[in-house]
C-alpha cells in the first residue's frame, strides 16, 4: 500500500554531503523539530510564515501591538474626558518607543531568516 507522503512526495532526489555538512542538516533539523527532508523542502520553499520560530516571533509580535494598543486607548480616552496628563504623554511615547523596538526586532529577526 502506498502512503499519502510516497503519493505527494513522489520524486526521489540522491544528495551527497560531506559529514560536517550531514551533521549540521541534522542538527538543524532537529533544532526546528522536523525530519531532515521536511527540513529540506522548508528550505527550498523559502516562505517565512513556515518557520516556526517567524510564527511565533509574529504571534509575540501581535500580542504586543495589541496590549500597547488597547494602553494607547486608554490614553487616548483619558484625553477626551480632559483627564490627560502629562505622565499620560510620557507613557504614550514609552508605549511607542516599545513598539517600534519590537516592530524592529521583528524585521531584523525575519530578515536574517
Amino acid at each position: 500500500m502506498i502512503g499519502l507522503a510516497d503519493r505527494i512526495h513522489c520524486v526521489r532526489k540522491t544528495l551527497r554531503l560531506m559529514p560536517m555538512e550531514a551533521e549540521l542538516l541534522s542538527n538543524k533539523a532537529i533544532a526546528a523539530n522536523m525530519k531532515e527532508a521536511e527540513y529540506l523542502r522548508l528550505l527550498i520553499s523559502q516562505k517565512p510564515n513556515d518557520y516556526p520560530e517567524i510564527r511565533r516571533l509574529l504571534k509575540d509580535l501581535i500580542n504586543e501591538v495589541n496590549h500597547i494598543g488597547n494602553n494607547i486607548n486608554q490614553i487616548v480616552r483619558n484625553n477626551n474626558s480632559a483627564l490627560y496628563t502629562k505622565a499620560d504623554k510620557e507613557r504614550l511615547i514609552a508605549y511607542m518607543k516599545k513598539l517600534n523596538v519590537a516592530v524592529n526586532e521583528a524585521v531584523i529577526m525575519i530578515g536574517n531568516q
